[in-house]
């Protein structure tokens, strides 16, 4: 009886599918190959290997502490992550124009990977206090305040994909919590007006400019700007239904593919999976998704269900950009595919979820 009481809190279904995305990223990682010359072929796949075992660990932790506990300790959390992204401002590693790393021995720690778990948490604790209260307009302007500092300090290091990840999570929060249409519907023409400023007083980056005009006309410059984007479409153009044959990309493994083991391992997939793998891998996010939305449903309290819903806001959307701008339908951004692309960060921040949904399932009765 005890056994069955304890197997029942378990949700076999989301560990399966999380497990088979880390199996199948480390395999796609395995057959990209080394980067550049005199790398390690197996560097990437072993490191890879290594945050998963942290991220299974991060994962079993999570799930057997009570997740209702975070609710006190959200100041903490969101203070924490703040002080974080403003030692990256002040202290950070620069790699191609962004400054976005801590090095830490030979990690190179994230923060805005974490800050976006840490923003569902402080929204999912916030609201849940004010439950009943979204009628309230000082409410949800409080709720804008505490995304918008993140996202101004995540803007500045430059990196406007995650930015937009937070405006994501915290329109899918606000609807969970009960905003009303009015208020919902001010808050996107408020978005709306300031992305009109962005480009009426240019403050992108050049490289941003550059990236919605190759997005606009991948033709323009495809030997320069377009250069990325024209070779991802042609690896996942020639995968054709069934692909090359894993091990077999020619694309990625004679390196004509830029960032083929983060940003651009879905076109790796593509290349060498076809329209079958990838579409397999986007049914595997499906069921993912959808897990994760039944165990919101379920939960005990509506602090679960903002946690769940959030989680599923930053998943659905990196899902949709990756892939689509791998296939030309989004703008280039810097955005991992979740559990596939390579990085610890990344990982750690996914495994951490799929604890919060664990922890949220296991005390969906109690």
């Amino acid at each position: 009886m005890i056994l069955g009481s304890r197997v029942r809190k378990i949700e076999f279904g989301i560990m399966f599918i999380t497990l088979s995305l880390i199996v199948f990223s480390i395999l796609m990682i395995y057959s990209i190959g080394a980067i550049s010359d005199g790398d390690d072929p197996l560097h990437f796949a072993k490191r890879q290997l290594l945050w998963a075992f942290f991220g299974i660990g991060i994962m079993g932790g999570m799930a057997f502490l009570d997740y209702s506990k975070l609710k006190a300790y959200f100041p903490l959390i969101y203070g924490g992550t703040i002080l974080l992204l403003l030692t990256i401002i002040l202290f950070g590693k620069s790699t191609l124009g962004a400054q976005r790393w801590i090095s830490i021995g030979s990690f190179q720690l994230q923060p805005s990977e974490f800050a976006k778990l840490a923003i569902i948490i402080a929204l999912a604790a916030f609201l849940e206090r004010s439950e009943g209260k979204l009628h309230d307009v000082k409410t949800v302007i409080q709720a804008i305040g505490i995304t918008i500092v993140p996202i101004l300090l995540i803007i500045m290091q430059p990196d406007l994909g995650t930015a937009l990840v937070f405006v994501v999570i915290l329109i899918g929060i606000l609807i969970s919590a009960g905003i009303k249409v009015k208020h919902l519907a001010v808050i996107l023409i408020v978005g709306l007006l300031l992305v009109a400023m962005v480009f009426q007083f240019n403050i992108l980056k050049d490289y941003q400019q550059t990236r919605l005009v190759v997005f606009l006309n991948p033709d323009i410059d495809p030997s320069g700007s377009g250069y990325n984007l024209r070779q991802s479409m042609i690896a996942i153009g020639s995968g054709g239904i069934f692909g090359k044959g894993l091990f077999s990309g020619t694309q990625s493994r004679l390196n004509f593919i830029p960032e083929r083991h983060t940003d651009f391992i879905f076109s790796v997939i593509g290349e060498e999976l076809g329209l079958v793998g990838g579409g397999l891998l986007v049914l595997g996010f499906f069921l993912l998704l959808t897990r994760t939305l039944a165990i919101g449903a379920n939960s005990r309290n509506h602090f679960g269900l903002l946690l769940a819903t959030g989680i599923t806001s930053m998943w659905a959307f990196q899902v949709l950009i990756n892939i689509g701008m791998t296939i030309g339908i989004m703008p280039i951004t810097g955005i991992p595919l979740p559990f596939i692309s390579y990085g610890g960060s990344s990982m750690m921040t996914n495994m951490f979820a799929v604890g919060l949904l664990l922890s949220i399932y296991a005390r969906r009765f109690s």
